[in-house]
């Protein structure tokens, strides 16, 4: 087989050369084809080919042109739609609302090549060029998009990206078990409604005859338009019922139809993550693509360990798209996995990141007690550690050891979040962090240092990063080792005012850090965060708060850090 039929077909001479006069399902993404399992389209791709689908995919269409979309011809169940790993306004757009100037999931990082609301624009491509063919949204773009949202790049509150689009179904989450029952059932002639983990815009005569006693109904588009506030509420209904083991429909009305959204899929179990990470990924980009994907070059060296993210901070997205409830891979899962990797030729001897989206959660457990299953927390960690979380380093520990004794292994460094309230619970954790799997520098995410501003984004206080600073420091002491700790912060956070964030700017200075991480505040869709920047009330108390808002405001805060802005080597970095 040659190696351009190991990747799924991205024209008809390789669909030719696995014999196929038609696809079952085709696939179409905002991001370069990069097939490894940290890029969602390949995922999707492999989990239905793996069911005896066949499924090609089509990268960056030119939306000017459609039909660039007809390169394969109409596929027999679905055409899947993604704006790619990122929300495709995050990728095209800074917290300035300038055009930015790389697209990480583009070959060479040229920008330009996926438009702006992207899932919407290919879904109506498809529509035109593929009349009646079921057309299904997913990815974080969709997922975070699921109910009426502040889009702060265009700042104006848009619909349901279902209302938008037109799409026959949406899938949110990871939507490995979506996908699968949606491909059979269309495949069955059997109706899309009631799978877990997806959204459907009713029509009409479904909109009149839904039975709402078992749901939650969120405030309307209209009136959240209306009233501000709706948004506040809307939000803090939707994350309430996030709980895939007892969460309810939720039903959001759109004029005389309805946005009908099932509860989440339930996650992976461990068993069924393993098979979906070894699936037959190339792990490369496709042979088509004659410059570097930046993205890719990133994490082609890492391995993802754990999905989940029970954090619950009011900026990310995580809790809502991946769900709070963790699954580990097996160890030999992932030790088959570094062993593939460092049989590559470009291969080096350094895993660069061994983790996933809070990398110290590897092998710790919540979602199994009846306690959990009923729980309406948006985290598990704030304002305090939940009991039923079950924290255990030994995992991570004893897979980080075996991973590193590996042949042709030199280095095992982690790179990915580390929660450091949870580490702090764990001391073994950060002694064996330190002593073998940082390069020198390791970032953590102390993101304010007023407790106030912590408060609103459900992070601990600032005396855990201070904690945490002392243990990496004294740990490093002892393996003999000069590490550091790149520590980020955001700026204009609601709450945030220039009198809070210099507490920042006043810690950033006793301790002469030279900083390599600011990050503006952007409010990223359907998030607690973006709720508050909308709306100007806490969004735990209902009270107003102070919201910086113009750009020439926000770059009040962005210069109380900028002298600290890495131009040298400070105390802290050396």
């Amino acid at each position: 087989m040659s190696k351009e039929q190991q990747f799924l077909p991205m024209s008809r001479r390789e669909m030719d050369a696995r014999g196929w006069d038609e696809l079952d399902v085709l696939v179409i993404t905002g991001d370069a084809y990069v097939d490894h399992p940290a890029f969602g389209a390949a995922v999707i791709g492999r989990v239905l080919e793996a069911d005896g689908w066949r499924v090609g995919i089509i990268s960056q269409p030119d939306w000017a042109d459609p039909e660039s979309l007809t390169v394969m011809g109409r596929p027999r169940l679905f055409c899947g739609i993604t704006a790619g790993n990122l929300d495709s306004m995050l990728s095209n757009y800074t917290a300035a609302r300038r055009k930015r100037k790389e697209d990480s999931y583009t070959p060479g990082g040229v920008v330009g090549k996926r438009p702006n609301l992207a899932s919407m624009v290919y879904t109506q491509l498809v529509k035109k060029v593929f009349p009646g063919v079921t057309t299904v949204l997913g990815g974080i773009e969709a997922s975070m998009r699921r109910t009426v949202h502040y889009d702060y790049w265009q700042d104006k509150l848009r619909p349901s990206v279902l209302a938008d689009s037109k799409a026959d179904l949406l899938v949110y989450g990871m939507g490995e078990r979506a996908i699968r029952e949606t491909a059979r059932r269309v495949n069955d002639g059997e109706a899309l409604a009631g799978i877990p983990g997806t959204a459907r815009f009713l029509g009409g005569k479904e909109t009149n005859s839904l039975d709402l006693s078992a749901c939650v109904v969120l405030p309307s588009f209209e009136e959240c338009k209306t009233d501000k506030a709706k948004v506040r509420e809307l939000t803090r209904l939707t994350e309430r019922e996030q709980n895939p083991f007892s969460g309810r429909p939720l039903v959001q009305m759109h004029g005389a139809r309805a946005v009908l959204i099932e509860p989440p899929a339930e996650p992976l179990s461990t068993e069924d993550m393993d098979r979906v990470y070894e699936l037959p990924y190339v792990r490369a980009a496709h042979p088509s693509y004659k410059e570097k994907i930046p993205a890719y070059t990133m994490i082609k060296e890492s391995v993802t360990v754990v999905r989940g993210c029970g954090g619950g901070c009011a900026f990310c997205g995580l809790g809502l798209h991946q769900g709070r409830f963790l699954t580990s891979r097996s160890e030999d899962s992932v030790v088959r996995e570094v062993k593939e990797l460092s049989n590559q030729p470009w291969f080096h001897g350094t895993v660069t990141d061994i983790g996933g989206p809070t990398a110290n959660l590897y092998g710790c457990i919540n979602g199994v007690c009846e306690a959990c299953k009923t729980c309406k927390r948006s985290s598990c960690l704030y304002p305090a550690i939940c009991p039923n979380l079950e924290l255990d380093a030994t995992a991570a520990i004893h897979l980080m050891r075996r991973v590193r004794e590996l042949e042709k292994v030199k280095h095992v460094f982690v790179q990915s979040g580390i929660r450091m309230d949870v580490a702090l619970r764990t001391p073994e954790y950060i002694r064996e962090l330190a002593k073998y799997h940082v390069s020198g520098h390791l970032k953590v995410a102390p993101e304010h240092m007023h407790a106030e501003v912590l408060k609103k984004m459900r992070k601990p206080g600032p005396q855990c990063f201070l904690e945490f600073q002392k243990a990496f420091e004294k740990e490093s002491r002892k393996a003999g080792k000069k590490q550091y700790l790149v520590p980020y912060f955001i700026s204009n956070f609601p709450g945030s005012t220039e009198k809070e964030m210099k507490a920042v700017e006043q810690f950033v200075r006793e301790e002469e850090w030279k900083l390599q991480q600011v990050q503006d505040f952007i409010p990223l869709p359907m998030t607690a965060a973006a709720a508050t920047y909308y709306t100007g009330l806490d969004y735990e108390t209902g009270k107003p708060v102070p919201v910086i808002r113009g750009l020439a405001e926000r770059r009040t805060q962005m210069k109380q850090l900028r002298p600290h802005a890495r131009r040298g080597k400070g105390k802290r970095n050396r």
